[in-house]
């Protein structure tokens, strides 16, 4: 059956319309304005496989945004399938309070030898945004605990992302996320992105960090004894539209927090795990944060986890008789065995595969095949770091996120805009003819809409 989209007169064909029909009624969407898909209709997957997904009908689509950035390895990947079986044959969950298995030792074991310097301690979680959570919780617990009981502000960066949970958009500064829940929400302050799109003309990147960090600096000064900590995404802010900033910012916002007294949390929910080119962002600066929080890709893409990380210096402050001492949280499902099997199943692949080198001479091979792309009149912007690309399309649509969404699939591509950003963030197994495919097809779909 075809549908038509409205809106932006498009078609495409979409199988299966009694799936369709079952899903719209049963299931609400994350994300979505749901009757959007009245003309728009939700895509069905059968199957995945390496870099594509197919529908009921066999029609593929390539998964350029690794499915919402989660996917590192591709879909159904046979290592990890095989670690996840084999643990199903010996221990599915156990609760993680007063008791432990073999996967989340040797999981946190793994991530402390790889980790920057420092990091020992792992509190493990199932979501980004219970990631954010709990380093809020605990930055502010470790300076209650530690006789500075009046730290309990956070700062973060303009137009950052760290989840939608009430504590992580506290400290999310895009207005569609947070705005409807404003009267529930602590009201915390930002500083000025070194974004270097919003440098002046001529205007380096570098020195456009370091005018940022002196902001940071200034804000500190004026605020540091009420403020826990600054929490930052490194090197790439995601849903400001995979907003770029040179690492100078993180080594001098290092400095600060250690000077007036305050963490520093990575949110590497997106970035880590090999997307920047390094296994975790911070690399690129060379620091340590107080806590670095790695969510998506962490399981491949297969299950979800996310984990916490931090010092000895943080976890020894909740180490007493006391239990109101004690950081007080938990989840059903924390450390769940077959999520922590997946991570280091992930983790084996990069170190058998040196994935990270590999996918140097992807990046720089698909950047020589999109020089097309990039050159195209109507793209702006055009920024790589390590397997994340992104750029901007001038056009005079309306509905251009929509229209962009409903031309990839025509197109056998899952894209999926921010705006009038379009990005691409693939699984690392993808090809060279997959990644020509790719370049092709976008500049096609920047023809029609420009």
């Amino acid at each position: 059956m075809v549908y038509k989209a409205r809106s932006s007169s498009l078609t495409f064909a979409m199988p299966n319309t009694d799936l369709l029909a079952r899903s719209h009624a049963a299931v609400w969407h994350p994300c979505t304005q749901m009757k959007r898909h009245e003309t728009l209709p939700l895509v069905p997957i059968q199957r995945g496989q390496g870099a594509w997904l197919y529908d009921f009908d066999g029609n593929r689509y390539l998964d350029a945004v690794s499915s919402w950035w989660v996917n590192l390895f591709g879909h159904c990947n046979p290592r990890i399938n095989a670690a996840i079986t084999d643990q199903l044959g010996k221990l599915e969950h156990v609760m993680l309070a007063g008791f432990t298995h073999e996967p989340a030792v040797r999981l946190s074991e793994r991530l402390a030898q790889i980790a920057p310097a420092g990091l020992g301690h792992c509190f493990y979680a199932s979501d980004g945004a219970s990631a954010t959570e709990i380093a809020l919780k605990m930055s502010a617990h470790y300076w209650r605990n530690s006789g500075h009981a009046d730290k309990t502000q956070f700062i973060s960066l303009q137009n950052s992302y760290h989840g939608e949970t009430l504590g992580a958009l506290s400290v999310t500064d895009v207005a569609l996320f947070k705005d409807a829940y404003g009267a529930l929400v602590k009201q915390n302050a930002t500083v000025p992105s070194p974004d270097w799109r919003n440098a002046e003309a001529g205007e380096r990147a570098e020195d456009f960090a370091l005018r940022c960090a002196a902001q940071l600096e200034a804000h500190l000064q004026q605020h540091h004894e009420h403020i826990a900590a600054f929490i930052v995404e490194p090197l790439v802010q995601g849903a400001a539209g995979m907003a770029m900033h040179h690492p100078i910012y993180l080594r001098r916002a290092r400095k600060l927090c250690d000077e007036y007294k305050v963490h520093l949390i990575a949110d590497e929910i997106a970035v880590g795990m090999g997307r920047t080119g390094t296994m975790f962002a911070c690399e690129q600066a060379a620091i340590t944060p107080d806590f670095l929080l790695l969510s998506k890709g962490i399981t491949g893409g297969y299950l979800p986890l996310s984990v916490v990380m931090t010092t000895d210096n943080i976890y020894q402050a909740f180490y007493a008789d006391e239990v109101a001492r004690g950081f007080l949280h938990s989840h059903s499902y924390t450390g769940n065995p077959l999520a922590c099997r997946a991570a280091l199943a992930t983790l084996d692949i990069f170190a058998q595969d040196n994935a990270l080198h590999t996918n140097r001479a992807k990046a720089a091979y698909f950047n020589g095949i999109a020089e097309p792309l990039r050159a195209h009149p109507a793209v702006r912007n055009w920024r790589n770091t390590g397997m994340i690309w992104a750029f901007e399309i001038e056009h005079t649509h309306a509905d251009f996120a929509q229209r962009c969404f409903a031309l990839g699939l025509q197109n056998e591509l899952l894209l999926r805009p921010m705006g009038n950003t379009v990005y691409f963030m693939p699984p690392y197994i993808i090809g060279e003819a997959e990644m020509q495919l790719l370049a092709e097809r976008t500049l096609k779909i920047v023809e029609m809409l420009a």
